[in-house]
């Protein structure tokens, strides 16, 4: 299966930037747009398996734009905004998004929501791939040049994490947050988890689990 094809449309060039870069890094093929002109022919020229829409917008807002979406794709739709009043987030949810996420936010947020419908809709390839590692989170194995890793569910979870987050220090909470699914923990606990982790990683090859002491941790696949 091909990396999955998304598509983000948000005004605020920073934004967008981001997102499209997080994107990327993640293993997806990004495009973004600032607004919703040219819309219907990028639809039909890019494809995309799921769009990133912005609710307010210039021109056509985000709900005009979802219409548009859902009348030409069945791609999925992550509805976007700085408003977090509740009407908005219903009307966004009744008119065929399938998810809504409220401005301010983690880009690792988003990118898991985007994941997840992409998952839900069986838009995403199983394996991810950055350089000698192949891990496959759905059939629980990974791989590095070619020999098994013996990992445990959470090892797994845990550089399924750290490799979509290629070449970016993410924090313990950010770890705890995606891998765990909270931010109350026990100071210990990754470390413990990562020193396992690089054991099994460093039988086969070079460091790539690095620490930016202070910061957190990242994953460089040239080591």
């Amino acid at each position: 299966m091909n990396n999955p094809r998304v598509l983000v449309v948000e005004d605020e060039t920073t934004m967008r930037t981001s997102i499209v870069r997080a994107l990327d890094r993640a293993g997806y093929t990004a495009e973004g747009l600032p607004d919703g002109t040219g819309l219907e022919d990028t639809l039909d020229g890019f494809r995309p398996d799921l769009v990133v829409l912005d609710v307010m917008l210039p021109g056509r807002d985000g709900f005009d734009l979802l219409g548009i979406v859902r009348d030409r794709t069945d791609a999925g739709i992550v509805m976007v905004t700085a408003r977090d009043a509740l009407d908005d987030r219903l009307r966004g949810l009744d008119t065929g998004a399938d998810d809504y996420v409220v401005k301010p936010f983690l880009l690792e947020e988003l990118t898991s929501r985007i994941r997840a419908v992409l998952r839900r809709r069986g838009r995403t390839p199983t394996a991810l791939t950055v350089g000698d590692l192949v891990i496959d989170e759905e059939a629980g194995v990974a791989t590095r040049a070619g020999a098994p890793l013996k990992l445990t569910a959470t090892e797994l979870r845990l550089l399924r994490y750290l490799a979509e987050q290629r070449g970016r220090t993410v924090s313990k909470n950010q770890i705890l947050t995606q891998v765990w699914g909270y931010d109350a923990y026990d100071p210990n606990l990754v470390e413990v988890h990562l020193s396992a982790l690089r054991r099994k990683l460093e039988a086969h090859g070079p460091r790539i689990v690095h620490t930016a002491r202070g910061l957190g941790y990242t994953l460089r696949s040239d080591g």
